[in-house]
């Protein structure tokens, strides 16, 4: 069979096409909302206020996802990952998800893939697992919300262990991957070092922001903390790799 090119023009020409449309749809909403807010009596100064603020509140979300596009563009090419984080997908789900795939199938994410029939049980594994995210809030989302708030309502405090235990259960589902392979010896526990080094920067960043008030630093804790533990876990994986 011959090798798969996961940067292949048709690819790039594919994901920029559905990027451009999902830019044209952003154009189009903006637009709409300006017009609204001029017809409700806003001026132009606040409004170009506003979008200077957002503009700039932007940049730090925007690099975290960077990042994942980068580190998923290492196996998989740059034009999915581009597509996904760029559309509809997050790194906390993208990552995770193509790893599980790629593990499943026997494929190393550390080589880039040139297997179609691995780079697309990849991507369709990628596209239907976060479709279920899509289903769930358009049919049951006031539903859910409902139950919880009326939880809320009959008793406080169940319904704060509820909310709690839900994101435990979440964070409880990376954490799996952290630590899957700590029993094959000391090179197993280097993700566990590298989390330990995020959460410090994490720690550090928001003694910054709580304690000595920097707040600016509170919309780029998470790219700090990424960024540092992604520096740092170059020389661990050298050390104990």
């Amino acid at each position: 069979m011959r090798d798969f090119n996961p940067n292949s023009a048709f690819l790039f020409v594919a994901a920029g096409i559905i990027v451009l449309f999902v830019i044209a749809q952003s154009v189009f909403f903006l637009r709409k909302a300006w017009l609204r807010a001029k017809e409700l009596g806003i001026e132009s100064s606040m409004l170009w206020r506003v979008v200077r603020g957002s503009a700039v509140f932007t940049v730090a979300p925007a690099i975290a996802i960077i990042l994942g596009v980068i580190t998923l563009s290492k196996f998989l090419g740059l034009p999915l990952p581009w597509l996904r984080l760029s559309v509809l997908g997050a790194l906390t789900y993208e990552l995770p998800a193509a790893t599980s795939a790629a593990a499943a199938l026997g494929a190393s994410i550390s080589e880039r893939v040139t297997d179609p029939r691995v780079y697309t049980t990849i991507a369709w594994v990628m596209t239907l697992g976060i479709l279920s995210g899509l289903v769930i809030v358009t049919l049951f989302l006031k539903k859910i919300q409902g139950g919880i708030q009326s939880l809320k309502e009959r008793d406080t405090k169940w319904g704060e262990i509820a909310l709690t235990a839900l994101f435990m259960g979440m964070i409880s589902a990376f954490l799996g991957m952290i630590f899957a392979d700590v029993t094959t010896g000391l090179k197993g526990w280097i993700p566990v070092f590298v989390m330990a080094i995020s959460s410090l920067l994490m720690l550090i960043c928001g003694f910054f922001v709580r304690v000595l008030k920097v707040k600016w630093m509170e919309d780029y804790a998470l790219p700090i903390s990424m960024l540092g533990a992604m520096a740092l876990s170059i020389p661990i994986t050298r050390l104990l790799g």
